[in-house]
């Protein structure tokens, strides 16, 4: 098979300094791997790299992956999200386009978990704060509000991989842990199981592990703040979608919520400038998931699997359900 006759596997975008661990991956598999621009591109420019490129496969990162792309794309196989959440494909036009979606949902559950409970611990032992005060030339360690972790209730709220691995760190290092979750597994490793209003109203720490829908966005909102308790700590770690922003700025102008720790934000870079300044509020660039380790894993992972589609094998994380597939042979 020619280079110019090679099944072409368009790389939307990618947070990473170059595509060599993909283009391994595919190249190897005898496909051919065209990318976007490394940063998320608008719609329209995915929608015009797909009419140019006609892929049979996709890999995107973080770019929209609209229902025209799809469409422009044909005949498309697979949309492979590199990462876990799936908000940025339109997954329901895939499925009916007959387009399997594919996620990697295990590869950064130690460093998202650990990343969450990073936040709990600058949270209660003042970290952040301190940092910033001996910067400015202060030294008042009387100062602070420190916290004992063992004496706090924890609610997670999303209870899947990531949500277990965090539960079960925080519970090691002696906090009470609650979780909510509309379909809680059996075994909770001792954690009680709460609606999400009680499980605010009884947390001194929420945090977020739960996906972005239609149904999730806000789901932490002016009337869900009120419900925690005054002084206490929100972690988001998950999707900037899933909190009111607005409300969150509200909640801790009037001291209500007594800090915040941010992964994700809902206009991302864009950073409200009351967050900015506040001084119980610790933001990250969106790098909970991110290590050497689980980034190598993610890539890899990712590219495999349109690998297996391509070459007419199930894939080991699908997302969608299609009911017809598009007709081809292997490629290999």
């Amino acid at each position: 098979m020619t280079k110019d006759h090679e099944p072409v596997v368009l790389l939307t975008d990618r947070a990473w300094p170059d595509d060599s661990m993909e283009r391994e991956v595919l190249e190897r598999a005898g496909l051919r791997l065209v990318g976007g621009p490394a940063e998320p591109a608008p719609a329209e420019t995915i929608e015009a790299l797909a009419a140019e490129h006609r892929p049979a496969a996709i890999l995107t990162c973080w770019a929209p992956v609209s229902a025209a792309a799809l469409a422009k794309a044909a005949p498309l196989r697979v949309v492979a999200r590199m990462g876990v959440g799936l908000d940025n494909i339109d997954v329901a036009a895939a499925t009916e386009r007959g387009v399997l979606v594919t996620n990697v949902p295990d590869y950064c559950v130690e460093e998202v978990s650990d990343h969450a409970v990073g936040h709990v611990l600058a949270w209660t032992r003042g970290l952040a704060a301190a940092d910033r005060e001996v910067r400015a030339g202060r030294w008042h360690p009387g100062g602070l509000r420190l916290r004992r972790l063992s004496t706090l209730t924890c609610g997670v709220v999303g209870f899947g991989r990531i949500g277990r691995a965090t539960a079960a760190k925080l519970r090691a290092l002696g906090a009470r842990v609650v979780i909510s979750d509309p379909h809680p597994p059996a075994d909770t490793g001792g954690a009680a199981v709460l609606g999400l209003d009680a499980l605010l109203a009884h947390s001194d720490v929420v945090i977020l592990h739960a996906p972005l829908t239609d149904r999730t966005r806000h789901l932490i909102g002016a009337r869900e703040l009120a419900l925690m308790p005054a002084g206490a700590l929100l972690v988001n770690v998950s999707r900037g979608g899933l909190v009111d922003t607005g409300a969150l700025v509200a909640a801790l102008r009037s001291g209500h919520l007594g800090g915040a720790g941010l992964d994700v934000l809902e206009e991302e870079p864009s950073v409200p400038a009351e967050l900015l300044a506040h001084p119980g509020v610790v933001i990250t660039p969106h790098t909970a998931f991110s290590s050497d380790a689980s980034v190598a894993d993610l890539r890899r992972n990712a590219a495999a699997e349109v690998v297996r589609v391509l070459r007419g094998e199930p894939p080991h994380h699908p997302c969608n359900r299609p009911t017809t597939l598009p007709s081809y042979g292997a490629s290999s």
